[in-house]
């Protein structure tokens, strides 16, 4: 038998790759690998200053092995912000970013080289990282997930070229707390690899991407996303077809892109984008459909308008997309779907500006929006816009502040205003509905809710806020379905972590403990600070039989979480109180046992 001349050990890999390096060859060779040798070493020194080495250097790839994969991920976002300043200073055609994949795992050593699986898995990582990002596979995060203030987005799992098994993978980014830039955005993935899941059961989903706003004019930007966004709803109201909700599809800004890493993350089987371009009182709007399966452009069209007739431009996109994706369509149906809002174009102009402000989602950003909000509302009270704007955006404090009665009742308010401007708005229907889970009436809510889904099937929202009814009225095996559908209609939402914390307690009270761990680990890694996730989590390890690790999540949630008492959890309002005492005894398991 020969002698095994190698070790194993377990350790954490980065790989990282150059981006557009072939590309800058063409341009200037000799430039391109100075550029590629200078950045090199910026990575050497980032790994050894936290304590790892570079091995396996190839053409414009390299490799890092840490014994820590915190320090890993450190040096990872240490390395991509020297990078990307010392880019910064030079040509944009001269840039030479750079990507990472972090894996952790069991590898073979032999003479300063590693090998594995585990090192494999770490390159193909690597090719789903946005340039200058950096992606890590879930065996990482559970190693970094609550020791680093890191931002992650799961993108889910994924069957990677000569591995065995799926892999879950996560985009992660430096929080924005500490001054760095918030996690790389979804659309940044690369299009290098494009990993398949299966297609979605039903009918064809179709996704509209924001449009691109080109040209000097200032107002191009909030003006292309405000007719995406009147193109999603006016879809979403065929009933027949599903449409991807704004707040995922809008991911999506990356040109660069191809339609089929967009629309496999999505799960849409059609892509509208545009591109939006002002000249004074002139607009003009490319716009394509485009079909994910095979990437082929099945419908594109250039539209010049003046800017009143902006409203026109909308209907009529709207309407040849539909035609085009199914010849049967009835026109009176078209005409309805797209009908022109109540409101006029200054309005309308406000509206848009509001939501810009309210998708970025910080506090000073907020009162922008209401400012505009209110102002619209001053110019025209009687818009449907600007009334479910509105009752949004105090549905959405009264959130925060756990069902504050006063914000509750202008809810109320302006959702029953903008029922009497167009009762075939789903919007204030679902509106009203989450008011009645809010105060406790979750059966007044269904009917709400069925009429919010009966207008529009693919109001995520409401799909959401009617799986929550139906599990505070004890029907959690009906509620799941309504979960599952919302996560398909609304895969990067903003708010997914509340729908996966909504799922986790169906799965709690059908005892699937699997599945409540798993699915309470979704919703943690999207929002750590959420407690009613980890605090379904913990009982789930118990009931599992898993105590050493609820102990640890119980240490976990009593310093995130020092001044909980039960009574947050039995305020929920639960139809049958029993409910809450079921889920309080999971929890109360973890605390007997420590």
């Amino acid at each position: 038998m020969a002698e095994r001349n190698y070790t194993r050990q377990l350790a954490t890999i980065i790989s990282i790759d150059a981006v557009g390096f072939s590309r800058l060859m063409g341009i200037d060779d000799e430039l391109a690998v100075a550029a590629f040798e200078e950045r090199r070493d910026i990575i050497a020194d980032s790994c050894a200053a936290f304590g790892g080495r570079t091995f396996g250097d190839a053409g414009d790839s390299i490799m890092a092995e840490f014994g820590n994969p915190i320090e890993a991920l450190r040096a990872a976002f240490d390395f991509q912000g020297r990078v990307v300043a010392l880019n910064a200073s030079v040509a944009e055609d001269m840039r030479m970013p750079f990507r990472a994949g972090i894996n952790t795992g069991d590898v073979i050593v032999r003479e300063g080289r590693l090998y594995g699986d585990d090192v494999n898995i770490a390159a193909r990582l690597q090719e789903f990282a946005p340039h200058d990002g950096l992606a890590i596979s879930e065996t990482t995060w559970h190693h970094v997930k609550d020791k680093t203030a890191a931002e992650f987005t799961d993108l889910g799992e994924f069957m990677l070229k000569n591995i065995a098994l799926p892999v879950r993978v996560l985009i992660a980014g430096r929080g924005g707390g500490s001054g760095a830039s918030p996690a790389a955005p979804l659309a940044a993935i690369s299009p290098a690899f494009s990993p398949q899941k299966a297609p979605p059961k039903g009918p064809p989903a179709i996704a509209v991407l924001p449009f691109a706003g080109n040209g000097g004019e200032r107002d191009v930007g909030y003006m292309a996303d405000g007719i995406a966004e009147d193109i999603i709803y006016g879809l979403s109201n065929t009933r027949w077809l599903s449409v991807i909700a704004k707040s995922s599809s809008f991911q999506f800004r990356d040109d660069s892109l191809g339609t089929r890493v967009i629309g496999n993350a999505l799960g849409a089987r059609y892509i509208v984008s545009g591109t939006l371009t002002r000249n004074g009182g002139q607009i003009r709007l490319n716009t394509s459909l485009a079909d994910t399966s095979n990437g082929r452009l099945v419908w594109s069209q250039r539209f010049d308008r003046d800017l009143v007739d902006i409203f026109k431009l909308r209907d009529q996109i709207g309407s040849e997309i539909v035609s085009m994706l199914d010849k049967e369509v009835d026109r009176a149906e078209q005409a309805r779907t797209f009908q022109v809002p109540w409101e006029s174009l200054e309005t309308w102009q406000l509206v848009r500006r509001g939501r810009w402000h309210m998708n970025r989602r910080t506090r000073g950003d907020t009162e922008i929006a209401l400012d505009f909000f209110e102002k619209a509302y001053r110019e025209d009270p009687n818009s449907s816009a600007v009334l479910n704007e509105l009752a949004w955006w105090y549905f959405w404090r009264a959130w925060l502040r756990f069902g504050d009665s006063d914000d509750l009742d202008k809810v109320q308010q302006y959702a029953r205003k903008a029922l009497l401007m167009d009762s075939l708005d789903a919007r204030p229907h679902a509106h009203l509905g989450v008011i009645d889970i809010m105060r406790g009436q979750p059966r007044a809510a269904i009917e709400h809710l069925k009429e919010a889904l009966h207008i529009n099937p693919s109001f995520a929202f409401a799909r959401s806020a009617m799986g929550s009814a139906k599990l505070l009225l004890g029907d959690a095996a009906d509620a799941i379905p309504f979960f599952l559908d919302t996560e398909r209609l609304s895969p990067f939402d903003l708010y997914r972590f509340h729908n996966l914390g909504e799922l986790a307690v169906a799965y709690s009270f059908v005892e699937n403990w699997p599945a409540v761990i798993a699915t309470a680990d979704r919703s943690l890694n999207l929002s750590p600070g959420y407690f009613y996730a980890r605090y379904l989590k913990i009982g789930a390890l118990m009931r599992s039989g898993r105590a050493d690790e609820a102990r640890r999540e119980l240490a976990i949630f009593e310093t995130r979480h020092p001044d909980f008492s039960e009574q947050r959890v039995r305020w929920i309002p639960f139809a049958d109180k029993s409910a809450n005492e079921f889920l309080i005894a999971n929890f109360k398991l973890a605390r007997s046992a420590t």
